[in-house]
């Protein structure tokens, strides 16, 4: 479904392709184990610290992957849908601050950047939400960030308990944020801050304790900080940078044998639920988001200290830096070329798909997660992608 669904994103279709985002509170008050996956795992990696790592001689590394605080599967959706579900149990629900929990503010429809609307629709977000269901999705992907974070407790526990503690750097960080029905959206797949910018947690000897360092760094990163933390030499041409001198409270200009890390982030994607490649970059207070070829779709502009929250495209307003922007973008990626090779890969890749289905094809795609738009007009939709490829 995923890859089909990235391919002909440039279609002139919109099918929904999520379960509709919804919660789902499990157990009683003495339900702690909610994610017994995750669980699982980390009772083995504390066991690991606690029977090997104690009696190693060399340094270790230990990597602890976790599903949560991700949303689970929604088989209310039927078998092809994806994870819509937020769910808990009112053990770690009791742990949220209901009045605390902001509701997003949301664009109108007519107001709505055509990327974010295509996003919206194809995550089953464009329908009516009240209140009270949207701040229970915020409230319950609090009380499952609860979950992790008594995960990451054992670990740490564990480590203080065989002595470890004191020589072991911790890192904990995630590969994507969760945007929560902000900007009328669940999920991943976007530039904004509840997607794009995620946790970053350092401890260990030599890191500065009470620190929050304010400059953007990236996950590129997180592998140069590791070698350097194994006294591993750095190669070159890596495009991230150690956070070694940071995590150390040195100046900025004491940072690299490379010379200074960029002022710059960038995160780009081209995936499913986004009806074009997108690039994001980042730079002090500025977010600039462009399109496919730069032209065929606005770019956004915010401003994260005046607007936070990112609701008023300022693009228009701040056209000169908008352009300085773009040209430190096309001096990193040449983005237009990227997403032109990219559209003619997922075109590629449908025609190969297609083929190897023969006269299958129209059964098969109508059993995608999006069969039950597609259902309705199967022959507009079939002639869509004709008219495509």
């Amino acid at each position: 479904s995923n890859r089909v669904e990235a391919w002909t994103r440039d279609v002139d279709f919109l099918l929904r392709q999520e379960g509709r985002p919804m919660v789902n509170l499990t157990g009683d008050r003495k339900h702690v184990r909610v994610m017994e996956a995750d669980w699982r795992n980390t009772d083995k990696a504390v066991n690991w610290i606690k029977e090997e790592a104690i009696n190693l001689t060399q340094p270790f590394v230990l990597y602890l992957g976790l599903n949560l605080p991700h949303p689970y599967p929604s088989p209310y959706a039927g078998e092809n849908f994806g994870s819509s579900t937020f769910l808990t149990s009112p053990y770690w629900l009791e742990k949220v601050t209901y009045e605390a929990i902001k509701i997003p503010k949301w664009a109108s429809f007519s107001e709505m950047h055509p990327v974010d609307y295509y996003s919206s629709y194809t995550k089953n977000c464009t329908g009516e939400f009240t209140k009270q269901e949207v701040r229970n999705i915020r409230a319950f992907y609090y009380a499952m960030c609860a979950e992790t974070d008594a995960m990451l407790g054992e670990i740490i526990s564990a480590l203080r308990d065989t002595g470890l503690l004191k020589k072991t750097i911790v890192i904990f960080t995630a590969d994507h944020g969760e945007l929560a029905m902000e900007h009328r959206q669940f999920y991943k797949m976007s530039m904004y801050e509840g997607s794009s910018h995620v946790p970053l947690l350092v401890m260990g000897p030599g890191v500065k304790e009470q620190q929050q360092i304010p400059n953007v760094v990236s996950l590129v990163d997180v592998y140069p900080t590791m070698l350097d933390i194994a006294r591993i030499p750095v190669p070159q041409n890596l495009s991230g940078y150690s956070l070694v001198p940071l995590l150390r409270g040195k100046a900025e200009n004491e940072v690299s044998p490379r010379g200074p890390r960029p002022s710059w982030v960038l995160s780009e994607f081209h995936g499913c639920n986004v009806n074009s490649s997108t690039y994001m970059l980042r730079t002090g207070k500025w977010k600039y988001i462009t399109y496919s070829d730069g032209r065929s779709v606005l770019p956004q502009l915010f401003d994260l200290s005046d607007d936070p929250d990112e609701l008023t495209n300022v693009a228009i307003k701040f056209p000169v830096i908008v352009h300085s922007l773009d040209k430190i973008l096309r001096s990193i990626v040449n983005y237009p070329k990227v997403s032109s090779s990219v559209q003619e890969y997922n075109k590629r890749q449908f025609i190969s798909w297609k083929q190897s289905l023969g006269q299958n094809y129209s059964n098969v795609i109508a059993n995608l997660r999006w069969h039950q738009d597609w259902l309705k007009e199967p022959k507009k939709y079939e002639n869509a992608i004709d008219k495509w490829l």
